[in-house]
């Protein structure tokens, strides 16, 4: 028996990271929300993970290498997932801009392009 989607809000941070997670996983974002829901939904039932233990890494105020190796698959899933929402929220050009900075970059071609500031 199929249900029907009800309408949920969710946090900010968290569509946007499901946002930049549908680059690079072909999902859209209910579907990647979908999916990381059920990974959460087993990390949780399951007697092999510590969820408190992965947690406690993510937080940065546990041992990465006191971890299973399913824990630290985990862990390793979640900073890729992190990373990639990360390097999509960066704009380094609007940055410079706004500080009023020259830069250099390369074109498609590989040739140096210099923004000034101006």
């Amino acid at each position: 028996m199929t249900r029907s989607s009800q309408p949920t809000r969710l946090p900010a941070d968290v569509y946007e990271s499901a946002l930049a997670a549908t680059r690079v996983t072909s999902r859209t974002v209910p579907q990647q929300i979908a999916h990381w829901a059920r990974i959460g939904r087993e990390l949780e039932m399951s007697p092999r993970v510590s969820h408190r233990e992965i947690a406690r890494v993510l937080a940065g105020t546990g041992s990465y290498d006191s971890l299973s190796e399913q824990e630290q698959a985990i862990v390793r899933e979640e900073w890729a997932t992190r990373i990639v929402a990360l390097r999509g929220a960066l704009d380094y050009s609007a940055q410079f801009s706004t500080d009023g900075e020259s830069y250099s970059e390369a074109d498609e071609d590989g040739n140096l392009v210099v923004h000034s500031a101006s």
